[in-house]
């Protein structure tokens, strides 16, 4: 689509220039170059982030109909974008609070790291990683529940620390980040 002369018609070139933006921005538009070879074994995708739902969409497009496809992601309540006509569901995606982290998050991260273990060599984990994972990702550290983990959320929100901060401390508090997932996952590719 050609762009409208910015001299005559300002706001439209804007509005051309923020569509296309937003277009390229869209998983589906640039996620085909970084998907690795099919595997001989299984293709089992992990993630989280408020883009999860779009991001899985788009590896269900693009990913080959008749190879193995499963998985799961966490995503934003009311992230999950409408399923497009005729894609079929191979990944899960369900939906949990961010940025304080709820009952849904816990059982979607115990499910996630269920889902990594038992992989053999053969097998490929596709980690769908977007905004939001940390807080959607919520399995807490050995010792601690999920009303603490919320609490220190909530405190850490408050304190003003910046997300790196943030982050920091999540993976200190948890099961499931700091490499801990990746390692669940051995040894399947990655």
């Amino acid at each position: 689509m050609t762009a409208p002369d910015p001299r005559a018609e300002p706001r439209r070139f804007l509005e051309h220039l923020y569509q296309a933006a937003v277009r390229r921005a869209l998983p589906l538009h640039n996620t085909a170059a970084f998907l690795p070879p099919v595997p001989r074994g299984r293709t089992v995708v992990l993630g989280a982030g408020k883009a999860g739902g779009a991001m899985a969409q788009a590896v269900e497009a693009l990913w080959p109909a008749d190879a193995p496809l499963s998985g799961l992601v966490v995503t934003r309540y009311h992230h999950t974008p409408p399923r497009p006509a005729g894609l079929p569901a191979r990944i899960e995606v369900v939906e949990a609070s961010h940025p304080v982290p709820d009952a849904a998050g816990l059982e979607a991260a115990q499910r996630i790291l269920a889902l990594a273990g038992g992989l053999t060599a053969d097998d490929l984990v596709l980690c769908l990683v977007s905004g939001g994972a940390s807080a959607l990702l919520t399995l807490p550290a050995e010792g601690l529940g999920l009303q603490e983990k919320q609490r220190i959320n909530r405190q850490l929100l408050d304190s003003g620390a910046n997300i790196t901060e943030m982050n920091c401390v999540r993976k200190h508090l948890s099961r499931i980040k700091g490499g801990r997932l990746a390692a669940a996952c051995a040894p399947a590719q990655w």
